[in-house]
């Protein structure tokens, strides 16, 4: 949890405590807990804390499905949420560039949770500087790409939820931990499902550079990407472009996986020219709820089977 969480619910709890001796009643006499009001910024995430927050607080998504985060802007309405709202929950890892304005924007109350703390970042891959492709200075934030990371932003959501509302601190343990062991689960699936693809065929063409934990954790190479950067706002060299295809053609890539947030025209024409197929993937949004892959389990189920059918 990082270092503001934990100055301002110690501000939080010294506030309360004065407001309750001020007011000179007892606790048989106080009003009941209100539901915690409580905002994720990314669909991915929000579903994440759902699964941890059950019915014990009021869970709602800054971003709609299918937006992209690197190039998200807030609207005066998702101000306002901020504001009213009790806890914020945040990846972290330059991922939301948007969100120290947003808070400072919405001028509320909200305790700010980066639920990425703890995890040791991976650097981008390749030799760019952050300037020229902008996202990086803060590591690679795409870590929910590896389930294991997601175990501590179970961790830490659960810790949150459970400081700021102790009374219903019990459910959030138990639901942390019936989802985490969903999440072994998944590793393991996972595991297996890329275990199957010939050790030589496991080479990954993405947009951009979203892949390198999940590569890590299961053992294919991040050959490269479209746009050679953390961040799906940066833009190519004509360069870095022909250095792709290269590679692709070298290599004997078999696709080019683009997520659906993302604008597939430069993908498209660099797999019309090296001859391998665009296959896409879920990577930094949900689809709508109640379709394929309206879950977090749903879009790394889905994601694997579509990289193993591609590359077997």
């Amino acid at each position: 949890m990082s270092i503001r969480h934990t100055l301002l619910l110690s501000l939080f709890y010294a506030c309360a405590a004065l407001l309750s001796a001020c007011a000179g009643g007892s606790q048989a006499d106080a009003a009941p807990t209100e539901e915690l009001r409580v905002i994720a910024t990314t669909s991915i995430l929000g579903d994440v804390v759902s699964n941890v927050a059950g019915e014990a607080a009021a869970v709602s998504v800054l971003l709609p499905p299918g937006v992209d985060p690197h190039s998200y802007e807030p609207t005066p309405q998702e101000v306002a949420a901020v504001a009213q709202a009790d806890l914020v929950f945040a990846n972290g890892l330059g991922l939301e560039i948007f969100l120290e304005r947003l808070v400072q924007n919405a001028a509320g109350n909200a305790l700010l949770v980066t639920v990425s703390d703890g995890i040791e970042p991976l650097e981008p891959a390749g030799e760019s500087e952050p300037d020229d492709h902008p996202g990086e200075a803060g590591g690679d934030p795409h870590v929910w790409m590896d389930p294991s990371n997601v175990l501590v932003w179970v961790d830490n959501i659960a810790v949150a939820l459970s400081e700021l509302d102790p009374a219903n601190a019990p459910a959030y343990q138990a639901n942390a931990a019936s989802y985490e062991a969903a999440l072994l689960e998944l590793d393991g699936w996972i595991a297996e499902q890329i275990g199957s693809i010939p050790v030589e065929n496991r080479k990954l063409v993405t947009d951009h550079l979203v892949f390198a934990y999940y590569a890590r954790r299961y053992g294919l190479v991040q050959v490269g990407a479209v746009v050679p950067a953390v961040s799906s706002i940066a833009e190519p060299s004509a360069q870095e472009v022909a250095a792709l295809e290269d590679a692709i053609r070298t290599l004997g890539v078999r696709a080019i996986f683009v997520s659906a947030t993302v604008n597939p025209a430069l993908a498209r024409r660099i797999a019309a020219d090296t001859q391998v197929q665009l296959v896409q993937l879920y990577t930094e949004s949900l689809s709508e709820p109640g379709s394929l892959v309206s879950t977090y389990l749903d879009m790394m189920r889905y994601n694997t089977s579509a990289i193993v059918q591609a590359l077997k």
